[in-house]
């Protein structure tokens, strides 16, 4: 059996994928488009690009990339399945192509079609549509699943008190900023960590600036010392974000602002504090100080990256 895996897998996510496939011995290649650089031949050719994406809507980095795409596809010839995460990213004739060399063409989107429409791709381009998003499952009939937990069961460990986080600058900024003058007004320890470009004014002198981007091992020994992790939902989301996977394997608590985290299984409000960002802030002592309930193996092997490869390519 040949799988193939096309991503722009900038977050290290989609490799997982990968490797649960080859532990089962399929033939794998995985086409990560974050790898592609475009090189302009000069200052020239870049201001010629823009001015062709101004007046007729067309971005030679964006074909040069497509191309790409094709070129690496065509080398592996056909597949038994192709799987394409972030499908809004490249256009219906590009995916028509790539389609030529399998019989199953498949995607994954973890993200809100309401963030990265893909009205233009679900005429029957895909076999199979998979989404983690409820809202969007319900309105375009996507076949529903969750992100996954992608690295091995940790024990239940003494930790730090802290609530975790680490986040892009960005529209959830004002209310992480808010939570932590909460948290601090009420003496609760917590590492909020802010990527960007600059650190908005009047920010909680306690929230740490990073102007890098930083990688999972980066973040390895807060993950492991950090008691509680917070999630903090982007606007259109509905789906769960890796974080809350991260936290299952870790057996760890969660604060977020998810209310769709309530609908599944896993759901146990001792273990998970949902916040309503237009609300008073409320974060009750217990819910710091009771400790953590496993889940059973029946619901954590559920969310496990095993039983996603086994669900999305049908090899059970």
């Amino acid at each position: 059996m040949k799988i193939c895996l096309i991503s722009f897998d900038s977050t290290y996510f989609d490799h997982n994928i990968v490797i649960e496939l080859k532990k089962r011995n399929i033939e794998t290649n995985h086409i990560d488009v974050s790898k592609f650089k475009y090189k302009y031949k000069s200052v020239f050719d870049r201001v010629g690009n823009t001015l062709t994406k101004l007046f007729f809507k067309r971005n030679k980095k964006h074909e040069a990339q497509e191309d790409y795409i094709l070129k690496q596809i065509k080398k592996l010839g056909y597949q038994d399945a192709i799987l394409f995460i972030r499908p809004d990213k490249i256009s219906r004739k590009t995916h028509l192509e790539i389609k030529k060399q399998t019989d199953k063409y498949l995607t994954y989107i973890y993200d809100s079609c309401r963030r990265f429409p893909i009205g233009h791709l679900l005429d029957g381009l895909f076999d199979e549509i998979f989404s983690f998003d409820l809202v969007d499952v319900q309105k375009y009939n996507f076949t529903f699943i969750s992100n996954y937990i992608y690295m091995k069961k940790k024990d239940i460990i003494r930790t730090n008190d802290n609530i975790f986080i680490v986040i892009s600058i960005d529209e959830r900024f004002e209310f992480l900023n808010k939570l932590a003058d909460y948290l601090s007004n009420h003496g609760i320890p917590f590492k909020f960590i802010a990527v960007g470009k600059k650190l908005p004014k009047n920010s909680n002198t306690d929230i740490i600036y990073s102007r890098r981007t930083l990688l999972p091992e980066d973040l390895l020994e807060d993950f492991e010392n950090s008691k509680i992790f917070l999630d903090l939902i982007r606007k259109d989301h509905n789906g769960l974000s890796f974080r809350i996977f991260e936290a299952l394997a870790m057996q760890r608590k969660i604060i977020t602002t998810n209310t769709s985290i309530k609908e599944y299984d896993f759901y146990n409000p001792n273990n998970i504090l949902v916040l309503d960002e237009n609300a008073e802030i409320n974060v009750n002592p217990d819910f710091l100080t009771s400790l953590y309930e496993p889940l059973s193996d029946t619901i954590y092997y559920k969310y496990t990256i095993e039983n996603w490869v086994d669900t999305v390519f049908k090899l059970k």
